[in-house]
């Protein structure tokens, strides 16, 4: 993680609570004693944050980050997103949710394609936890699906819940799979915009057996961002039948099973 990546995840923790400790910070972010601290201290001479006994705390009256009423992440917003590669989505929701098995516990993170499988899970009595608000309207008119959500911040542009903290509400929550979108797929793995998000989707990786992973095949011709995981940590990756053969080849060479679907 660079120092531009942990300043800012700093400043966003600082946002959630006001203070946060030092001994916490190593917790949350992975780096050593001596390189968080030379962090806080360009915060410090950036006139951002107070150093106090023990951490660090905002400087009263800064502009560190946003508040959570006006908070957003890096990325394109949603109501951008939704519109871009309809029918590839919508091919690639349906496909994913003909992998889920009656009864059983999934994680639906938030975004524009993973959205697309909700109409289609209405007979499986799933236990789904979300931390898209899209998708838990999507999901309500369904009487049989039951919905869990984690603690955090909304990011309205999103219309996500994100928080940096380990105690979200759903370190007890367990699932056969996770599915799961991306800002781009390459050889370095899945990647994501925003730093932020990285924390919340690596916390609830570890909270999943299988991961299963949503794109349709522009995703693959995306700049770099900032890895969530490598390739062989995916165990699908649905798309539709756009993707170049040379892709498709490195992907499965790389371990995960790839479904191409038509549009």
């Amino acid at each position: 993680m660079h120092a531009a990546e942990r300043e800012t995840l700093i400043l966003r923790l600082l946002s959630e609570r006001g203070f946060i400790g030092f001994q916490e910070l190593e917790r949350r972010i992975d780096a050593s004693p001596a390189t968080l601290r030379r962090d806080l201290g360009r915060l410090v001479e950036a006139g951002r944050i107070d150093r106090v006994r023990g951490g660090a705390r905002l400087r009263s009256g800064g502009d560190a980050v946003d508040t959570p009423g006006g908070a957003h992440l890096q990325g394109v917003p949603f109501h951008e997103n939704i519109g871009r590669h309809p029918r590839a989505k919508a091919a690639i929701g349906r496909a994913a949710a003909e992998l889920c098995r009656r009864g059983e516990a999934v994680i639906i993170d938030g975004g524009s394609t993973t959205l697309q499988m909700c109409a289609h899970l209405e007979t499986l009595e799933l236990q789904v936890l979300t931390n898209s608000l899209h998708i838990v309207s999507a999901l309500l008119p369904q009487p049989g699906t039951r919905i869990s959500i984690p603690g955090g911040t909304l990011f309205r542009e999103q219309n996500i819940v994100l928080s940096a903290f380990e105690q979200d509400g759903t370190e007890r929550f367990h699932a056969t799979k996770m599915f799961m979108g991306a800002a781009a797929i390459s050889r370095h793995g899945l990647m994501q915009n925003d730093v932020l998000l990285v924390q919340a989707e690596r916390r609830l990786l570890s909270r999943t057996d299988e991961l299963i992973v949503l794109v349709d095949s522009s995703k693959f011709a995306e700049p770099a961002g900032h890895v969530v995981c490598g390739l062989d940590e995916i165990h699908i990756i649905i798309t539709d039948d756009g993707i170049s053969e040379a892709d498709a080849a490195a992907i499965e060479k790389a371990g995960p099973r790839l479904i191409r679907v038509p549009v």
